[in-house]
């Protein structure tokens, strides 16, 4: 996740590298550095194994079994309760970010969902915005379910924060930085 402020990146959730900050498909996202050396000293993992563990086996993978959020919501669809939980962990991890960079950021005038999950997957947007009123976040369910190419407005019409999800191509938006790079 990331705040901006003007055009600009102000903070994000990750760190020096990608698994600090959310839950990801195969990283922890952010822990308690103490579990680190319980890891090492009480269980006997080594420096790699714990890497491995903590970037690679843990996650949603870790949680539930599976990486992918679209599997994800096909067990939750099925009574996977350890799915659910896992789900309704990210979504929280989401809320505690937008809380901290609401503060971070003095106000907060919208939320945009994009990529993967931010475009694709309406239950964990709903999960993300569900009791977040007093912030200002009213998502508009009929809206939230509407599958668009265009950017769109999934916010109720009295919504003080816009709610966006806006599509993207990474993998064209990496190339043309290349190009421009490599162009230079």
């Amino acid at each position: 996740m990331t705040a901006v402020r003007d055009g600009k990146s102000v903070d994000t959730s990750m760190g020096f590298a990608p698994l600090n900050g959310l839950i990801m498909g195969t990283r922890s996202g952010d822990i308690d550095p103490s579990i680190i050396f319980h890891l090492i000293n009480q269980l006997a993992y080594d420096p790699e194994q714990v890497n491995t563990l903590l970037n690679k086996r843990s996650g949603m993978l870790g949680l539930t079994g599976f990486s992918d959020m679209r599997d994800i919501g096909k067990v939750v669809q099925e009574g996977n309760r350890d799915a659910e939980l896992a789900l309704d962990m990210y979504a929280y991890r989401v809320k505690k970010y937008i809380g901290s960079y609401t503060a971070v950021l003095n106000g907060l005038d919208a939320i945009v969902f994009t990529a993967g999950v931010g475009e694709n997957d309406v239950n964990t947007r709903r999960r993300i915005c569900s009791e977040m009123e007093f912030l200002g976040i009213n998502l508009d369910d009929e809206k939230n379910k509407l599958r668009s190419t265009e950017t769109g407005e999934i916010n109720s019409t009295d919504s003080p924060v816009k709610i966006l999800v806006v599509p993207t191509n990474e993998e064209l938006e990496i190339a043309k930085q290349c190009y421009t790079l490599l162009k230079t």
